[in-house]
């Protein structure tokens, strides 16, 4: 397979003590999983994680996911709320080179068209070498908003969600070209930086 046809590894990272320890079973990943399943139109593969709401556990599951498995872009789900085992935001931040505080306050923006309680949510995103790391709520319902944005009764956009940018920002920082399905979610390019369609 040459490497424009590789599929993008993505990390799907859940963090959730009662999930690790089987008490539950976890929802996060799933949802991560299907909402790219329908999002995105270039070949990708899943890499992944469920991790308890340790800083240290989180730090390794993303140093290895960026280092050693390749993953061009990290979404974690769980650990960014104001309780204190809630560290997923900290210690994204300890692997994080570069903060991209535009995806922290974009989510709390989408989640607060719901919730007034969206202000209490932590969410950051970081780059590391070539990947981006992105945190997002830990229920499905909000994940899938998050990266969708909020639309009107007639499908017009009213607020974007982060996913829209997530794309130019992996051209950005030198990973792979990600295309999506624009009925679910329409990437933003400038059209300098649009490709034409795969033959």
């Amino acid at each position: 397979m040459s490497a424009p046809d590789r599929p993008t590894r993505i990390g799907l990272v859940s963090i959730s003590d009662r999930a690790s320890r089987g008490v539950y079973q976890d929802q996060g990943i799933p949802a991560l999983r299907d909402w790219l399943a329908a999002a995105l139109r270039s070949p990708w593969e899943a890499v992944m994680r469920l991790v308890p709401d340790e800083r240290a556990a989180i730090e390794q599951a993303l140093i290895e996911l960026v280092d050693h498995e390749g993953c061009s872009l990290v979404l974690t789900t769980g650990g960014t709320g104001p309780a204190p085992r809630d560290v997923t935001p900290e210690a994204t931040l300890a692997v994080g080179e570069r903060e991209m505080p535009g995806f922290g306050e974009q989510m709390r923006q989408v989640s607060l068209s719901f919730v007034p309680t969206a202000i209490l949510s932590r969410q950051v995103a970081v780059i590391r070498g070539k990947a981006l790391i992105v945190n997002l709520p830990g229920q499905p319902k909000s994940i899938r908003e998050t990266l969708e944005g909020v639309k009107d009764a007639d499908g017009r956009q009213k607020v974007h969600g982060i996913f829209a940018a997530i794309p130019y920002c992996l051209d950005l920082i030198g990973a792979p070209y990600l295309e999506t399905d624009e009925a679910v979610c329409k990437a933003f390019r400038p059209k300098s930086a649009q490709r034409g369609p795969a033959s």
